[in-house]
């Protein structure tokens, strides 16, 4: 008899459309009002500068940018947790989209708290060099939470995650193979994105300039796309379990 399970389904997919909106919804005004990403590696007077002239709308945005992302954290989990009985490769993949999905959230709430205090403090300073150990605090907190901490573990991270899903989606048969292979292309473009955070310590490093907003936008694309797919499933459990089935017996002849 097959067990439906529209509502968690349903769920799941809410998550990761509204999630994946949510999010892109204030990286589309900080690119009009800030110039992000670009503005990312300009020198660090210029981004503080920049930054003080955007005023408290400019930190609302942030923090809104950084608080979105809890929605697809939430669809993580539930993902996790509707599919860690169906395969093994689930339960540690969840585990390393919750860590890329802190550590974006974290590296972006630098933007809240830490950048509005350098960037009042820089602006309203006329001592040259209280201003350059200005600059030096902000290139350290820049580094460590922006190109550490948000965008190289938190999008290896989720190029890790996407392309273990795409792989347990295809696997069960969840979805159509092509589902994956769109997972797989979006998450091997966003991965050359990593290119750009290397050159920030290595000058001579290669990089991909349009790799990091061709990435992202497919992987949020890829998301929209499963949460849609997510949504119009009516019956899933008793395929998943057939699959597993099969899967664990294929494994278990290898063995």
């Amino acid at each position: 008899m097959k067990t439906h399970a529209v509502s968690p389904l349903n769920t799941i997919g809410n998550l990761l459309i509204a999630g994946s909106i949510a999010v892109l919804i204030p990286y589309t005004i900080l690119t009009i009002i800030f110039d992000y990403p670009n503005i990312l590696r300009q020198e660090p007077g210029v981004i503080l500068t920049r930054f003080y002239e955007g005023g408290p709308q400019l930190i609302a945005v942030w923090w809104t940018f950084a608080i979105t992302g809890l929605l697809l954290l939430i669809a993580y989990l539930k993902l996790g947790q509707y599919f860690e009985n169906q395969h093994t490769s689930v339960r540690w993949a969840t585990t390393i989209g919750i860590i890329s999905g802190i550590a974006q959230i974290i590296g972006l709430l630098r933007w809240t708290f830490v950048v509005p205090v350098l960037a009042d403090r820089y602006v309203h300073s006329a001592d040259p060099a209280v201003r350059e150990s200005i600059g030096v605090i902000f290139q350290a907190v820049h580094q460590f939470g922006g190109v550490l901490l948000g965008e190289h573990i938190g999008q290896l991270f989720t190029v890790i995650w996407t392309v273990v899903m795409a792989r347990v989606f295809d696997q069960l048969r969840v979805f159509p193979r092509w589902v994956a292979v769109f997972g797989y292309v979006a998450s091997g473009i966003y991965l050359l994105a990593q290119t750009e955070l290397f050159a920030t310590v290595i000058p001579t490093f290669p990089v991909f300039d349009l790799a990091g907003f061709i990435g992202s936008t497919l992987w949020l694309v890829w998301l929209v796309l499963i949460g849609v797919k997510f949504r119009r499933l009516k019956v899933i459990s008793q395929s998943l379990a057939e699959n597993k089935e099969s899967y664990t017996a294929f494994f278990s002849a290898k063995l």
